[in-house]
């Protein structure tokens, strides 16, 4: 986890509630585990190896990567607001579509999808990111 080459990322998929736990929790479990409990990495490096690494990883092949991963002009506006001293996974094999706690705002294109904590019906702004045929 600690190595500079390693990124973080998730390939959870989840089909009505059934899946893997990390379909709902590998990026809280990075945040509430590995940095606040263990303290294998900082805080600033593992949001790097969540957003940034992966972005770059892509951006050769999928160009629209270039926008990801970042806070700048121009960027998508994804963004997850935290509290670090409460984030942690709670997603089970049992329960794996249960949510992180410690996760207060997420903005998915600039759109709100969670608030106060919990989830915002009947918003669904993200956009599929292919790579060119």
């Amino acid at each position: 986890m600690a190595n500079p080459l390693v990124m973080i990322a998730s390939d959870g998929i989840l089909d009505e509630g059934k899946g893997h736990p990390r379909a709902a929790g590998t990026f809280a479990r990075v945040l509430g585990r590995y940095v606040r409990e263990q303290h294998t990495l900082g805080l600033m490096d593992a949001v790097r190896k969540m957003t940034l690494m992966p972005a770059e990883r892509l951006e050769a092949r999928v160009p629209s990567m270039k926008r990801k991963g970042r806070l700048s002009p121009g960027a998508d506006a994804d963004v997850t607001i935290f509290d670090p001293a409460r984030v942690v996974d709670r997603s089970t094999y049992r329960q794996p579509s249960l949510p992180p706690a410690g996760l207060e705002y997420v903005l998915v294109n600039g759109v709100m999808v969670v608030s106060r904590g919990r989830a915002v019906d009947g918003v669904l702004p993200g956009v599929a990111i292919r790579a060119p045929r």
